[in-house]
C-alpha cells in the first residue's frame, strides 16, 4: 500500500478518535478556555504561537499543530489536538503551502466550520514552492498585521489592545530588521549553503544566495554531493547549516570534505526574534 493510502487512512482514524473523544467531552460544563475567559486559537507550526502570543497577549490561549521538533512535512495531529481545533474561536495558517496545512486543512475546517480562520500570507509574495515565508521580518511583519486583523475581528471589544501590542511588535520586527541589514552591508561573500531550502526569504530580503542541498524534498545523490562539495570549495563556504526536524548526515559528509563544520539553525523556533538573532550571528561569523 503507498505512503499517501496510508495516510489518507491514519487521517480518517484520527477524525473518527476525534468523533469519540467529543462525545465524552460534551458532558463537561465547557472548556478551561472558555472559563478562564481567553480565546482559544490554534496554529498550524510554531512561529505563529509567537505571533499570536505577542499580539494576542493575555487575551488568548495559543496551542501548536506541530509541535517543535516535529516535521511539518510528515507530521499528523493527535486525537487531543483534534478536540483542542473542535473548540477553537480562531485557527492562524501560514497559508503559503506548508505541507500539514495542505494536508490537513480541510479536516480542520470539517472539524470547526464556525472557527475564523486567519490566513496569515495575505499580501506576501510567495516565492515559487517555498513555504517559510515568515523568515524574513519584512514578510513577519505583513503576517503579524493579518493575525492582528483576524483577532480584532473575532474580539472587537478588545480592538485597541490588540492594536498596541502589534505596534510595539512591529517596532522590535523594524528593528530586527535594521539589524541584520547594517549586520550584512558590508559582506563581501554573500552565499551560504543549507540542508533544507526553508531561507529563501531571508536571502532574497538581504541580498543573499542560498545552495540548498535537499533537492525538490529528496536526499542529494552521490553526484549531487560531489558536485555540492565542488562548489563549496570553490564558494569558500565553511559552514553547512542544517534543521532540527531534519537528517543532518548529508550536510556533516560534505562539512567533512570541505574542511568545515556542521551548524543547526532552526526555522521553526517559537522566540522568532531571539532566534534570528542567533541566526544572523552565525551568518555573519560564515559570510565575514
Amino acid at each position: 500500500m503507498k505512503n499517501h493510502q496510508l495516510s489518507s487512512i491514519t487521517s480518517t482514524i484520527l477524525v473518527l478518535a476525534l468523533a469519540l473523544v467529543l462525545a465524552f467531552a460534551a458532558v463537561s460544563c465547557g472548556s478551561e478556555k472558555e472559563e478562564i475567559g481567553k480565546i482559544g486559537v490554534v496554529v498550524s507550526i510554531v512561529p505563529l504561537a509567537e505571533f499570536v502570543d505577542n499580539i494576542g497577549g493575555e487575551n488568548v490561549d495559543a496551542s501548536v499543530m506541530v509541535p517543535p521538533g516535529a516535521s511539518p512535512h510528515t507530521y499528523e495531529p493527535s486525537p487531543s489536538q483534534l478536540v483542542a481545533v473542535s473548540k477553537a474561536k480562531v485557527f492562524v495558517k501560514a497559508g503559503s503551502g506548508v505541507q500539514f496545512e495542505l494536508t490537513w486543512m480541510d479536516k480542520i475546517i470539517d472539524i470547526n466550520s464556525s472557527m475564523l480562520v486567519i490566513d496569515s500570507s495575505k499580501r506576501v509574495m510567495i516565492m515559487g514552492n517555498d513555504p517559510h515565508i515568515w523568515l524574513s521580518p519584512l514578510n513577519a511583519k505583513i503576517m503579524v498585521e493579518n493575525i492582528c486583523d483576524g483577532l480584532i475581528a473575532a474580539d472587537p471589544e478588545n480592538e485597541s489592545y490588540y492594536v498596541q501590542n502589534r505596534d510595539e511588535y512591529l517596532r522590535q520586527l523594524d528593528e530586527l530588521d535594521d539589524e541584520i541589514s547594517e549586520s550584512l552591508e558590508g559582506v563581501e561573500n554573500r552565499v551560504f549553503m543549507v540542508f533544507h531550502p526553508a531561507w529563501g526569504y531571508f536571502a532574497r530580503a538581504y541580498g543573499l544566495e542560498q545552495i540548498a542541498i535537499e533537492i525538490e524534498g529528496k536526499e542529494p545523490s552521490a553526484k549531487d554531493i560531489a558536485n555540492l562539495i565542488e562548489e563549496a570549495l570553490e564558494r569558500n563556504i565553511k559552514v553547512v547549516f542544517a534543521s532540527p526536524q531534519f537528517n543532518q548526515q548529508s550536510a556533516r559528509t560534505i562539512a567533512d570534505e570541505i574542511g568545515g563544520i556542521v551548524v543547526s539553525i532552526d526555522p521553526l523556533a517559537k522566540d522568532y526574534i531571539t532566534n534570528m538573532h542567533t541566526v544572523l550571528g552565525y551568518l555573519v561569523q560564515e559570510l565575514k
